[in-house]
């Protein structure tokens, strides 16, 4: 197959009916490694090939992942990385040394996964499938490491199927659940599933009563941010974040962070204690510094126009939402503040609304994410002007972002934030 051919076939195995109920919190769901577990050993196990960085969390996974593998690239090792989801390309999901994989590659490794599903008599999940061609790509790439990311909570995670050297668990958010009952604890035990016995295990903010869930698995090491682990300055600047911050090997002060918003240090202050339980030693200074001052995030707080200053930032649930508000209130915006978002089905308009702090903005403008899984513009704007908001409903990102372009001032913010499906068109739109 080539590439357009390949990512057909993967898209082919989308199953927008399962998405629903699981989004609806409705019907079964089959919670199971047995059907990956085949298809890898078919592969020949490409997952036991690669020591493992692994990394779940409501939301700060890729930039937390983003960073350990700038860091660990800085320590002069050859090293992997795979995400979800992408903006633009499937490319994206599989990289080395931050370069994405080429179209060549990823049809061919892409082709081989096609061919052991034929083997395998069984029809799997997109992620199932991409994360089985990750691993293979990955260890004929003989990386010194890869950094993995959970596509969603962890135990059952098509990516659980390798075994993390390291375990990287950045928080415990409202995602992915009813909400029913204790769901913090429902949550933490699904994601606690990464630690594998003897792994160093990263901890983020967390509730305290969630800790004995982790400590079950038997890991080897455990630092805890806001105890091994100390964040002991975070400034926002210009370009970022300066931080100091320490870890049972090493401090560093006057560290400069080129990511904005303050769950960004947190999510930094984790990479560092990720990557350098990995290599077993305290980091190089000068090449922890270079790392973390030329880390890149696309659709984190990106700012993609000045006059007015455009920023795109995925957040696509509530605890992300927030993070994003807290960020907002730090920007010098002498002018006019215009919120453009859309969410998804499964996603509760008012709750969103309110994270993001939708009243503290001028306009708001409601799209639907170019996707079959999006809640119409029109439902999300009448959540919006029941919380007493000046709303807009625009179908289409392109004429929303048209819309709000035509009005501006150069001292106004346009914000665009939501499904990362509306993210990624808005950053598409905004490039040409």
């Amino acid at each position: 197959m080539n590439i357009a051919e390949s990512i057909e076939w993967v898209e082919a195995h989308i199953d927008y009916g399962a998405w629903a109920a699981r989004s609806a919190r409705t019907g079964a769901v089959d919670l199971s490694l047995v059907r990956m577990r085949a298809f890898v050993e078919l592969l020949g196990n490409p997952q036991r090939a690669v020591p493992i960085v692994h990394v779940t969390g409501t939301n700060g996974k890729g930039s937390t992942s983003r960073m350990i593998t700038r860091l660990l690239m800085a320590e002069g090792l050859r090293v992997g990385t795979y995400s979800s989801p992408h903006l633009a390309a499937y490319n994206e999901r599989f990289r080395i040394d931050d370069i994405d994989i080429d179209d060549t590659a990823l049809a061919d490794v892409l082709t081989r996964m096609a061919d052991t599903e034929h083997a395998l008599g069984d029809r799997l999940m997109p992620f199932e499938l991409l994360t089985a061609a990750a691993y293979t790509w990955l260890a004929e790439s003989r990386v010194d490491v890869a950094v993995v990311e959970v596509g969603v909570l962890g135990r059952f995670d098509a990516t659980n199927v390798g075994d993390g050297r390291v375990a990287v668990v950045t928080n415990i958010g409202f995602d992915h659940t009813s909400g029913e009952g204790d769901w913090q604890q429902r949550l933490a035990d699904e994601k606690a599933g990464i630690v594998k016995p003897g792994a160093h295990l990263i901890l983020g903010p967390l509730d305290t009563r969630l800790e004995p869930l982790f400590l079950a698995q038997r890991p080897g090491a455990v630092w805890r941010l806001g105890a091994e682990i100390r964040l002991d300055a975070d400034e926002p600047t210009e370009g970022g974040r300066m931080l100091s911050l320490s870890t049972p090997w090493q401090h560093f002060d006057h560290l400069a962070l080129a990511l904005h918003g303050a769950h960004q240090a947190r999510n930094c202050a984790l990479a560092i204690g990720a990557a350098s339980a990995f290599v077993g030693h305290a980091l190089k200074d000068s090449g922890t510094r270079s790392a973390l001052g030329a880390v890149r995030m696309p659709a984190r707080l990106e700012r993609v126009r000045v006059s007015p200053t455009v920023l795109l930032d995925g957040a696509h649930n509530p605890d992300a939402a927030r993070a994003l508000a807290v960020a907002l209130h730090e920007l010098p915006i002498a002018g006019r503040r215009v919120l453009i978002i859309g969410v998804l089905a499964g996603r509760d308009p008012a709750a969103m609304l309110a994270a993001i702090g939708a009243t503290s903005f001028d306009e708001v403008i409601t799209c639907t994410p170019p996707t079959a899984r999006a809640r119409p513009a029109q439902e999300l704007a009448d959540a919006a002007v029941a919380l007493g908001c000046p709303t807009r409903a625009i179908e289409h990102i392109d004429d929303a972002l048209a819309a709000a372009l035509a009005g501006a001032a150069d001292d106004d913010l346009i914000v665009v934030t939501g499904s990362i499906y509306l993210v990624a068109e808005a950053r598409d739109v905004l490039a040409h």
